[in-house]
């Protein structure tokens, strides 16, 4: 129904001349927001649920499921649960990270780099996983953040249908908003399922990119945290 809405509303295409066709197997976003309804929360969690519940039954049904096997017939609702509460929990600003910000009191002006966050999104093309490592730095303006929330925010971004370009820019102007430094790195390096499950089915390839700001984007200080990520 969404596709069809979709090929009436732009004839078949998208405003950059892709068939929807086009848009499901190529490696593409729309922009750098997450694009989201404007009455997307108008439901709440529960009710959520409880429609995806539903919903998710059916489709159970129509590829030939038996919805009576004890394996089986609580999976609509434990689906509903993990869309809501876990793997597409970074939709809701209600979960984005408190951040707590502190005088940079030691006097630490090189680099921060928390290297090696496993985090695991999904892509928005086929609703499949992307697994991978995420690798942020920064340098103090004059205050920091505590570690922690270093992996939460790039949690709380994964946590949605995601395409990697856009979640390695949304955790980038997150932390140039929170630490009010344009100087932040981050690298992202994940393997998609939707290119080794189906597909071209290639299970050896990653997919990697890179934001460099402010001081980060000169060749000497782009050297500098590959040698932090090589040790």
């Amino acid at each position: 129904m969404q596709i069809e809405k979709l090929k009436n509303r732009t004839n078949g295409q998208n405003l950059n001349g892709f068939t929807i066709e086009d848009i499901g197997d190529d490696h593409f976003c729309t922009g750098l927001e997450t694009p989201l309804k404007l009455d997307a929360f108008k439901l709440s969690d529960s009710e959520k649920k409880e429609r995806i519940a539903i919903l998710f039954e059916e489709i159970m049904d129509v590829i030939g499921l038996d919805l009576t096997d004890d394996s089986l017939k609580g999976t609509p609702k434990r689906v509903a649960k993990m869309y809501i509460d876990e793997i597409f929990s970074g939709l809701n600003p209600k979960n984005k990270p408190n951040i707590a910000l502190f005088d940079n009191k030691y006097q630490y002006n090189q680099m921060l780099v928390e290297k090696n966050i496993t985090f695991y999104s999904n892509c928005e093309h086929h609703f499949v996983p992307i697994i991978g490592k995420a690798h942020v730095a920064y340098i103090s303006s004059g205050k920091v953040i505590g570690l922690s929330k270093l992996n939460r925010i790039v949690q709380y971004y994964a946590k949605r249908p995601q395409v990697q370009e856009r979640l390695t820019n949304q955790i980038a102007n997150e932390l140039q908003s929170v630490l009010n430094t344009k100087d932040v790195a981050v690298i992202i390096d994940a393997k998609h399922l939707c290119v080794s499950s189906r597909g071209i089915k290639d299970n050896t390839s990653k997919t990697v990119t890179a934001y460099y700001g402010g001081r980060f984007n000169t060749s000497e200080k782009i050297v500098e945290l590959q040698n932090y990520l090589k040790s």
